[in-house]
Order: structure tokens, then C-alpha cells, then sequence
């Protein structure tokens, strides 16, 4: 489960992309797009979780798209939904067939949706996948999915990366996928050909895609650290693209990037707010300060969110006051403004009985020192700077905070287990949100951990089930308003920056745009000019 954003990296200083960099960049290649990543692609399994979403994207589609004008149609030419809401019938696209020569069919997305619910404990996060209970072949091109109730983000939530994605029934092993495939066999517009763990992957173009074969005929997908390794194998021409990968790793710094732009050979294009980065609070940490509202509070008044935009991004990503961006669905809620303020943060721990010590000591109550650990992404360059800034402002008013950086999959493990205090993350973003993010509050692999230990998480819960269900979009805003106030007034979800995804390429690569995601980028669409 992944939060974005815009790239940065490298340590300002980098010179200016040298010849061979123009030349590579402008002229040598011209099918072949390579990018670079923080991370392997890992298990390219559609129906799990450790693959990369921007891999995962190119290889395999989903029923349903979501777009800046709704949903649209994808393997699913249309669709009609029942009276009561509990059944979606969609009419397949004709003529499509899997990698493999396997064809796309009404039986193909009843045993892949099936694949998918033999595993719901996995994907308990989804709501959807505790709504569903028959997928039914009508005939060979129209399937009829059934819902226990009434789900109103059903088609977003088939419409998301993983794992409602289809891959052909030839690579399920034991009659499924839960256990693993025997190869990655997908409808997408690239197949992936090559795969050398932890050094790169190979993706070609489908000749035989049903939207037409994608321009770019070849792209790898490189493993290179973030920083001054990616930069310089920039101006090498090693790799020629570089973008936000989906756990909001970052690749090169803001500067590099500006200085890339001002070279003129390359191009800097940004999408609009797609998420918001922050840091996730474990209300039910047992013996930790952090199960305290006040705890929780004083770190977010001691945050300087202007001087992280700006310093660290350069304006690129804007200061968050809040959970969600305000382009987000039903997130224009009236909450309290937590402006940095450390006097108030000074304030809030003095009224909670956490006594300071001279001479710039942690504080204590009752024999207990106010210390906690805060985990950031090894592969972001500037999530540790974030954690050193914060860690300084905590240090000012008496709280020590311990910085570990770890692989992002431990991070999201540590996620899912409560082995944490503090943590970095990302809302899912502005496709999916805010259901997705907000019914991860209630999954124990998501952020159960961090909202349980509130007073009013019953409440909590019982709202998220109710709005949900709920068909009536006056009664959907008031839950939704409900439901973001409780988590705001607990401060368990403490927001730094509104991020946007961010691409460095040459400028002669055209058609860069971007999803309603920040998972993945349509490479389909570009083309070298």
C-alpha cells in the first residue's frame, strides 16, 4: 500500500550535464526509454503487493479506469448497475488477448477476481473485497459481479493498480495466485521480457495491444541509488528518465533538477497535488508517549512546514495543514488550523505533566523520558532531512527523537504490525481518495495500529462502515466531515506537504502526462520525437 510526490535528489553542487549527456539525452535514443528506480521491481505478482507500481502498471489493466472526467471504460467496453446497487455487470472488450495468446474473456475475470477473494485476508485494506460475493459468467464477454451491499467506490477501487488487474489463468499456480505465479502474462500495452534482481527489467512493446502497439518499443527499468549515482548516470546517458517511484522515493534533488531544466536539455514536468506526505502517529502504542493526544499535538505545532516546502522542495510541494489536499473529494472540511508554534507545542506538554529538565534533556513524567523512534525511507534523501529537521525541533522542547532508516517494505511492515512510534507516509493519493486512505483505518495491514488507540475509534468505525454504504451523497459529506475531524483533533495522521509526481526527461520526449495516481505514468502515450 503507497504514498508520491515530486522527485528530488542529489546533493546541490552537481555540475551541468556535459556533452555526452546532450548527445544521449537529444539524439541516440529514440525507442528505448530508461528510467530510473530506488528499488527492483520485486514480485511482479498483480494479485500482491511487493512489485512496483509503475512495473505493475504497464503489464497489467483493470476493468475500469479512473480519469480527471470519472470513470471511464478499459477491458470493460460498459457496464449497468442495479436497481439496489448490488450488481455490476460489465460488457468486455472483444478481441483481447493476454501476452501469452491466452484470451481476455468473462472467464478470465471470474477466476482472476476469484484469485483475488482467496486471499482476503491480504486484502482486507480494500473494502471492496468484503463486499463481493459471486463473480458470474453470463457469456463469453459479459460477467455480472455481485455485492453483499449497496459499495458506491466499487468501480474506483476496480479501477486501482492492484489488485482487481488481470493476469492469464496459464500463471496461476495451484489453481490461484496467493501462492505465487509461474510467469507475468497481462493485457497491458508492454511485456515484461527480462528481469536481473536488483539491477534492472526489460519491458517490449505489445505489438498486438488492443489500444494500438505504444510508440516507445523498449523500456528498462534501472536499480540505481538515489542521488548523485542517478544524477550522473544522467549526464552519462545510463538512464534518461527519472520520476517519483510509488513509495515517493526520491531520485535527484529539486536543484539538480532546476539545473538539468536550465540546461535546456531537459524538461521538468510536474502533475497537479496528488498527495499528501506525513507522518503516521501509533495511537496504540503500548508504554509509548505517543498514545498521548498532547504528545501527538506537540509534534505537529513543532513542525516548520514553510521551511520544508521551501528549503527542501523548493515550493514544489506546499505546505499540508490538513489529511487531504483540498482538490480531494469531500475534503473541504472546517478543521483546526495547527500552524508551527512552538510555543504552543511547549505549551501542550507542560498542561500533559511532562516535566523539562535543564539544559536541553528530554523530558520526563513520571520516571518515563519523552522519547520515541520516527522511521523514514533509506531512499529518500528527503525524508531523512525532514527527520533531521524534526528531530532538531523536538529537541528544542524536550522530546527525543531516535531516526531510523529503513527499506520501504519494512517500513510498510512495521506499518502493519504496530512496531513503530512514529512513521512517514503517504495518503493514497487523488484517485482514490478519500475513501481509500480513510478505510485503511480499519485494516490491521494499514493503519489500524495508529487509529485504534483513540477514544472515539468505535465511533470512527462505525462512520467509516456506514459511509461506505451509504447512497445518499448529503448524508456521504457529513460522515466524510465527521470522520477526517476525529482523526484530525487526535492528530494520529500529522501532515507535512501536498506532493505532486515529478518527471526529468529529455526534451525531445513527448507525450508526458499523467494518471489519476501516482503510481504509475501512461508510457504508452509518450513518444520520442
Amino acid at each position: 500500500m503507497l504514498m508520491l510526490v515530486s522527485i528530488l535528489v542529489l546533493i546541490a553542487g552537481c555540475g551541468q550535464p556535459n556533452e555526452t549527456a546532450k548527445e544521449s539525452a537529444n539524439v541516440e535514443v529514440k525507442n528505448e526509454l530508461i528510467y530510473a528506480s530506488a528499488k527492483d521491481i520485486n514480485d511482479m505478482n498483480p494479485h500482491l503487493y511487493t512489485g512496483s507500481m509503475p512495473a505493475q502498471g504497464m503489464v497489467y489493466e483493470s476493468l475500469v479506469e479512473n480519469t480527471p472526467d470519472g470513470i471511464k471504460p478499459l477491458l470493460a467496453e460498459s457496464w449497468d448497475i442495479s436497481e439496489d446497487g448490488k450488481t455490476y455487470t460489465f460488457h468486455l472488450r472483444q478481441g483481447v488477448k493476454f501476452h501469452d495468446g491466452e484470451p481476455f474473456n468473462a472467464e478470465a475475470v471470474k477466476q482472476n477476481i476469484n484469485a483475488v477473494q482467496a486471499n482476503a485476508e491480504k486484502h482486507a485494506w480494500i473494502k471492496l473485497s468484503t463486499k463481493i460475493t459471486s463473480v458470474e459468467v453470463i457469456d463469453e464477454h459479459t460477467v455480472a459481479l455481485t455485492l453483499s451491499e449497496a459499495y458506491y467506490p466499487a468501480l474506483v477501487e476496480l479501477s486501482m493498480t492492484r489488485p482487481y488487474v488481470f493476469i492469464s489463468p496459464k500463471d496461476f499456480i495451484d489453481g490461484g495466485t496467493k501462492d505465487g505465479v509461474s510467469g507475468h502474462h497481462g493485457t497491458g500495452p508492454y511485456k515484461l521480457t527480462a528481469h536481473q534482481v536488483e539491477e534492472n527489467a526489460t519491458f517490449e512493446a505489445n505489438e498486438e495491444y488492443w489500444a494500438g502497439a505504444p510508440k516507445i518499443k523498449k523500456i528498462t527499468s534501472k536499480v540505481l541509488p538515489a542521488g548523485e549515482t542517478t544524477f550522473l548516470a544522467l549526464q552519462k546517458g545510463e538512464i534518461n528518465v527519472v520520476f517519483t517511484d510509488d513509495r515517493g522515493a526520491d531520485s535527484i534533488d529539486v536543484e539538480a533538477m532546476e539545473r538539468l531544466a536550465e540546461s535546456g536539455d531537459y524538461q521538468v514536468v510536474r502533475s497537479e497535488a496528488m498527495n499528501t506526505s506525513m507522518i503516521v502517529a501509533n495511537s496504540s502504542r503500548q508504554g509509548s508517549p505517543v498514545q498521548e493526544t498532547a504528545v501527538r499535538e506537540a509534534i505537529w505545532y513543532a513542525i516548520d512546514r514553510e521551511t520544508i516546502s521551501n528549503d527542501i522542495f523548493n515550493g514544489t510541494q506546499t505546505v499540508a495543514n490538513t489529511l487531504f489536499s483540498s482538490n480531494v473529494n469531500y475534503a473541504n472540511v472546517d478543521l483546526k488550523l495547527r500552524e508551527y508554534n512552538p510555543e504552543t507545542a511547549q505549551t501542550l506538554l507542560d498542561q500533559a505533566g511532562w516535566t523539562a529538565a535543564e539544559g536541553g534533556a528530554v523530558r520526563t513524567k513520571n520516571g518515563q523520558p519523552l522519547t520515541m523512534k520516527l522511521y523514514y525511507d533509506s531512499n529518500s534523501s528527503s525524508q531523512k532531512i525532514q527527520a533531521e529537521i524534526i528531530q532538531h525541533a523536538g529537541k528544542e522542547l524536550g522530546i527525543g527523537l531516535e531516526l531510523v532508516g529503513e527499506e520501504s517494505t519494512s517500513i510498510a511492515n512495521r506499518r502493519a504490525t504496530g512496531e513503530y512510534d512514529l512513521l512517514f507516509n503517504q495518503t493514497w493519493g487523488l484517485a482514490y481518495d478519500p475513501q481509500s486512505t480513510i478505510a485503511a483505518f480499519t485494516s490491521d495491514s494499514a493503519y489500524k495500529h495508529t487509529t485504534s488507540g483513540i477514544a472515539q475509534a468505535d465511533e470512527l468505525y462505525r462512520k467509516i462502515d456506514e459511509v461506505m454504504v451509504s447512497t445518499d451523497e448529503a448524508s456521504r459529506k457529513s460522515l466524510y466531515a465527521d470522520i477526517m475531524k476525529i482523526v484530525h483533533d487526535e492528530a494520529i495522521f500529522i501532515p507535512i506537504t501536498n506532493g505532486r509526481v515529478t518527471v526529468v526527461a529529455p526534451q525531445n520526449l513527448d507525450g508526458i502526462g499523467f494518471k489519476q495516481t501516482q503510481y504509475e505514468l501512461p508510457f504508452e502515450q509518450m513518444n520520442f520525437k
